[in-house]
């Protein structure tokens, strides 16, 4: 049966059963877990990186950019998470997927190439960063990125 809607829950570690049309995000790890939208059962794991997917949280829905391509998966599904809807894309042919994996390796190494390049500008050339006022001080609240969420979004 395939999944309409998927739903973000934020974890520190994914569980071992996942639901269907649950979306686990784990921030600490940089990575995101969902049981494929087709509903094969398979496991599709997504780096949450610059270079690879980005999430958008509005509070209630998730979106998900580029595509979701599980070309590694017998079913090579292919879908697009949008406000937490699943809009199914077309399939891809061998060459295109293949074509895309390459536009990704290109992207990662130019990325990480960039990161590896010395700073042209010597440490005494810098500019000095602006100065900031001080902050006060807020009593740490337990549990970890539930406890985070809750200070980000004031609950």
């Amino acid at each position: 049966m395939t999944i309409e809607r998927i739903r973000p829950r934020f974890v520190e570690i994914v569980p071992e059963a996942l639901e269907s049309g649950k979306l686990y995000v784990s921030l600490e790890h940089g990575s995101m877990v969902h049981l494929c939208a087709c509903g094969c059962g398979n496991e599709v794991v997504l780096p949450l990186t610059p270079v690879d997917w980005r999430l958008t949280y509005d509070g209630e829905d998730i979106s998900l950019s580029p595509s979701v391509g599980s070309w590694s998966l017998p079913c090579r599904s292919h879908y697009i998470i949008s406000r937490g809807r699943v809009r199914w894309a077309g399939d891809w042919t061998d060459k295109e997927i293949e074509d895309g994996r390459r536009r990704d390796r290109l992207r990662k190494d130019e990325r990480f190439s960039r990161l590896a390049k010395p700073d042209v500008l010597s440490a005494a050339q810098q500019p000095a960063p602006p100065a900031m006022p001080p902050q006060p001080l807020q009593k740490a609240r337990p549990g970890g990125l539930i406890g985070w969420l809750a200070r980000v979004f004031g609950g």
